[in-house]
């Protein structure tokens, strides 16, 4: 008679925590005071960060051009 049970093994290595700032921010943009996680990176809150494209394949479209 075969096994037909499956074997695994356990993970190995531990769980690496995320990057924190240590130190309480509010967003750079004047006049807006909302205080910024301790896990954002960035120097703007999301109602106020620039807005940024995404790296698209192929070629840049020239505007007016279709």
């Amino acid at each position: 008679m075969s096994d037909t049970t499956l074997k695994g093994r356990r993970i190995q290595g531990g769980v690496r925590p995320s990057k924190t700032i240590e130190m309480t921010r509010i967003c750079a943009d004047s006049g807006c005071v909302t205080k910024l996680s301790k896990y954002n990176r960035r120097e703007f809150c999301f109602a106020h960060a620039p807005v940024k494209f995404p790296r698209v394949r192929g070629r840049i479209p020239i505007d007016g051009a279709i």
